[in-house]
């Protein structure tokens, strides 16, 4: 027969290589399990007389995400929000992700860009679909010299996903008297999220015309 005082060390280091192994896994399985809000966006880029004026956002959210709003905060359950609704909405399901830059990093000339405050926020329910849309303000001033503008859009705790719509994902107002380019693409320089994901990033320059 076995000896039971053999048993107990195996099982004891079977348990703690159990541990050890479930430690090791947690950034996997937390991987695993986020996101869980969807946000498919669209940026609009405002141009007025002196530069760049800021940057106007949409986010169009998941079914999931959307019913939960609505349940939460359509009080008179018309399928639509009224302006009391969309201010309790800014209040209770918006102005927290201040901490986190609005999930907007800009960088002008590879400098980052404190996003203090934003502007026209609205919220829209329609046939069971919501969109947020608010303005950052973000002044440059134009010059002959190009200016250079990255916008990444994430989530730091990757909760929350935001991809760039493949339709029209980003459109320019005012820009008669600038030279403008514009690219979407993964950012390598930026990690997040155990350094998995590079988020996509709007890179911007403008400069007047000659």
């Amino acid at each position: 027969m076995p000896d039971n005082k053999e048993k107990r060390p195996r099982s004891l280091l079977i348990k703690v290589w159990a541990i050890l192994l479930t430690i090791l896994l947690m950034p996997v399985l937390e991987a695993m399990a986020h996101p869980h809000v969807f946000i498919v966006q669209r940026l609009h880029v405002v141009f007025d007389e002196n530069g760049l004026a800021g940057i106007k956002i949409r986010w169009k959210f998941d079914d999931m995400f959307a019913s939960m709003i609505a349940e939460d905060h359509d009080r008179n359950k018309n399928g639509q929000l009224e302006p009391s609704e969309v201010k309790t909405i800014k209040e209770e399901a918006f102005s927290y992700i201040s901490k986190s830059n609005y999930f907007t990093f800009v960088k002008i000339d590879n400098k980052p860009f404190k996003i203090k405050f934003i502007a026209d926020f609205n919220a829209v329910l329609k046939d069971q679909q919501l969109e947020y849309e608010f303005f950052v303000p973000c002044h440059v001033r134009a010059s002959h010299n190009i200016k250079k503008i990255t916008v990444a859009s994430y989530d730091p705790s990757y909760y929350s996903a935001i991809f760039f719509a493949k339709n029209g994902p980003v459109s320019i107002a005012s820009v008669d008297a600038y030279k403008v380019k514009t690219a979407i693409r993964e950012d390598p320089s930026t990690t997040i999220y155990y350094g998995m994901i590079h988020p996509w990033t709007l890179f911007l320059e403008f400069c007047l015309k000659p």
